[in-house]
């Protein structure tokens, strides 16, 4: 065995990786991509749940948009007001007092209160029963069909069904979003928590025809309209609408309510 030629293929070896190593270090200076340390900070300072209700694909990217001012300090809507402050400190922005804001079911069409038009022995799941035939075995077709698609879709367990419908737990919620998208009638709403005055209905249709379905569905009576001195609340398509930014909770709709499909404050 030849020692000479082990040596010199060994020395041979490391003084190549030796070379490679030199021209991988001052490559990865020569090319480096300075990383902007607000980007860093901003990053920590979000909840790093990588939901997407931002609208980003998760909070890196989330993080790069606002420290471009891309996307605003209060873009994130799981973190909060903390997270809105923190952020506008590192940004060096003042942080607008920031509105808690909440998931809210717009219906009430409990087991009790709605009637079904066929039972449904398909996939339990909402999406799957709202493309059959009537848009669901509930006799309203706008209302919540109780197969939990929404509880599936949120990742901080604030939804529940109970007696059929689907209840937000508001202390867990954090309006991220993700079961407005998931419920395929469109009945969650992301609205401010402070406002309680909220109408418990999805209903489209007539008087007569939401009747016939549900007893606490809105006939469009319009009689909340005439109690509101503030112009806060509106009939449309034939379903009454709360104006968030107007409405003071003084309740005079709720009170007027013949359904009391209005939720008092």
């Amino acid at each position: 065995m030849d020692f000479n030629n082990i040596i010199f293929g060994a020395i041979s070896i490391g003084g190549l990786g030796l070379v490679f190593g030199l021209f991988l270090g001052i490559a990865a200076k020569v090319f480096a991509v300075e990383v902007d340390p607000k980007v860093e900070a901003i990053s920590e300072a979000l909840p790093g749940v990588n939901c997407g209700a931002c609208g980003y694909a998760g909070c890196d990217q989330l993080a790069k948009a606002i420290a471009s001012e891309e996307a605003e300090v209060n873009a994130c809507p799981v973190g909060g007001a903390s997270t809105t402050e923190a952020i506008a400190s590192i940004m060096g922005m003042e942080a607008d007092a920031a509105v808690k804001k909440v998931a809210f079911v717009k219906c009430n069409g409990t087991c009790e209160n709605s009637k079904d038009k066929y039972i449904y022995h398909g996939v339990e799941d909402c999406k799957m029963a709202n493309a059959v035939p009537g848009r669901g075995a509930k006799g309203c077709e706008y209302g919540c069909l109780g197969h939990g698609t929404c509880v599936k879709a949120c990742n901080f367990g604030a939804i529940d069904i109970i007696d059929g419908i689907a209840v937000i737990n508001e202390e867990k919620c954090t309006s991220c979003g993700l079961c407005v998208q998931a419920c395929p009638k469109r009945l969650i709403d992301i609205v401010p928590t402070k406002s309680r005055v909220r109408v418990q209905c999805n209903s489209r249709e007539k008087g007569k025809d939401v009747k016939e379905a549900c007893s606490v569905g809105c006939i469009a009576c319009r009689l909340c309209v005439k109690a509101c001195e503030y112009d806060a609340i509106r009939v449309i398509d034939n379903i009454a609408q709360v104006d968030y930014e107007k409405c003071t909770q003084c309740n005079a709709c709720a009170e007027k309510c013949p359904v009391k499909i209005i939720n008092p404050a």
